[in-house]
């Protein structure tokens, strides 16, 4: 049966000075959304819009901003406020993870609406230009929880040929969720929603691809991961993450259908 290998946290230490892994998987998620943009920029739909290099780099300032605070901020109200109640300086400790998705997801939206108002963009251009750069950045995020041994999954069979034991948790077999969320909900969202980007396509409807997308492929991963709380409905057991993602699917699929009932493409209009 597998062990979960428990890394050190810490991937350098230069005296005082500690660079943790967790922090460095948001540096390669963050050079990720760069190096994607640069390619999205030169897509013909994308460059007759006007998008520059500079205006990825700027935008990434933004969009760092409120993947941080954002996410911190739904770790502190959507997961475990009790405890930050009780520990309110751990909410700056952003090193030792906890950072929640959707909290980022609402974070990354002000932050684009905010630059997309400074920069004189339609908003809903800046979602679908976006939206293929995210699911990379997610799966570094969950490798990110996997060597900080957080997100331990649900038990399972100890049968199952990659099983693990969680020594921080107990000598049980379970899943290991953040690799299945690394997986399914950014690997393969993003090989799904890249292709489908890579033509024009009414406006919007890149974004809503990733919202149901990501809201589909969270709601199902959330069975093999060990809920941070969960509600009964009808004697069905619905944990916090797919309560969170249900919203997200259904907005979604009533964007998917405003866009393609409208059929406005980007560019057409000058931004609100």
């Amino acid at each position: 049966m597998l062990i979960h290998p428990m890394p050190d946290p810490v991937a350098i230490a230069l005296g005082p000075v500690k660079i943790h892994w967790y922090g460095l998987m948001y540096v390669l998620a963050f050079a990720l959304f760069i190096l994607l943009g640069r390619v999205r920029i030169r897509q013909p739909h994308i460059a007759r819009q006007g998008w520059t290099n500079q205006h990825l780099d700027d935008m990434l300032f933004y969009g760092m901003l409120g993947v941080v605070l954002g996410g911190r901020l739904g770790e502190v109200l959507f997961y475990r406020p009790g405890y930050f109640f009780h520990h309110p300086l751990e909410v700056f400790a952003v090193w030792n993870g906890g950072m929640s998705f959707h909290g980022g997801f609402l974070g990354v939206l002000l932050a684009m609406w905010l630059w997309a108002r400074k920069q004189g963009f339609n908003v809903l251009d800046v979602y679908d230009f976006i939206a293929p750069l995210v699911p990379l950045g997610y799966a570094c995020g969950r490798m990110g929880n996997f060597i900080n041994a957080e997100l331990p999954g649900r038990v399972a069979d100890a049968n199952l040929p990659w099983a693990m034991i969680w020594p921080n948790v107990d000598a049980l077999p379970r899943h290991p969720s953040p690799i299945y969320q690394l997986l399914v909900d950014g690997l393969l969202v993003f090989a799904i929603v890249w292709p489908f980007a890579r033509k024009a396509r009414p406006r919007l409807a890149v974004g809503a691809l990733f919202v149901l997308l990501y809201g589909c492929a969270r709601f199902f991963t959330e069975y093999f991961r060990t809920p941070d709380w969960s509600i009964n409905v009808a004697g069905i057991d619905i944990s916090s993450g797919q309560i969170l993602s249900l919203p997200m699917i259904i907005g979604a699929l009533l964007m998917l259908a405003w866009s393609y009932q409208r059929k406005v493409f980007a560019g057409a209009a000058p931004a609100a």
